[in-house]
């Protein structure tokens, strides 16, 4: 569905902050260095700091810990993201032409994808209504990228601000399609018909 050319954005992840807030919408604070001392200033700074690949490959993002400030001098050969972490719900938002599917995760995982213990459960799935404002935004967001596919991933506070991770251009979406019933699919069809 989408052009190779559009693809790019996905291979640099600080490229992609960039385009992400042209589109106005906002990303959590982050810091991408290989400066371990760099690194402590940033992770004291906050609550919770996750962590995360800069590059398009997936990688399971975790919360720093006690283990990882006792190697942070390893980062020294490679550089490492670094971001404020953000409470509220994720939300993934599936774009296929000009029609929106977003989806509430309801999970207390650091990264909804993977559990972060043995005892954890399957998170819960379900529609979620975007506001207007950041429907555009995602709409924007897609288009600027020339996407006529693409997954979004946000962080909603409770206090309505909306936070984006980053944004897929060749997303899995059949998981959030049997989940939530929304017809993904569907749109994709209609799309390339």
């Amino acid at each position: 569905m989408n052009k190779p050319s559009s693809m790019g954005s996905n291979g640099s992840k600080p490229y992609q902050a960039q385009l992400i807030q042209q589109a106005g919408i906002r990303i959590p604070e982050t810091l991408i260095t290989n400066n371990s001392q760099t690194a402590m200033k940033f992770i004291n700074s906050y609550e919770k700091v996750i962590y995360k690949s800069i590059s398009g490959v997936r990688s399971i993002v975790k919360a720093v810990n006690k283990k990882d400030m006792a190697r942070l001098e390893q980062i020294s050969s490679c550089p490492i993201q670094f971001q404020k972490f953000i409470k509220g719900i994720d939300v993934r938002v599936h774009i296929a032409g000009k029609d929106i599917h977003a989806t509430a995760i309801n999970s207390t995982r650091t990264d909804y994808r993977y559990p972060d213990d043995k005892n954890d459960s399957t998170p819960e799935m379900s529609i979620y209504k975007l506001d207007e404002r950041t429907h555009k935004k995602c709409i924007l967001l897609a288009q600027n990228l020339g996407l006529s596919l693409s997954g979004i991933d946000l962080k909603i506070t409770t206090e309505g601000q909306a936070y984006c991770l980053e944004i897929n251009p060749c997303p899995g979406f059949s998981h959030y399609e049997l989940k939530t019933r929304q017809p993904i699919a569907k749109s994709i069809a209609k799309f390339l018909c």
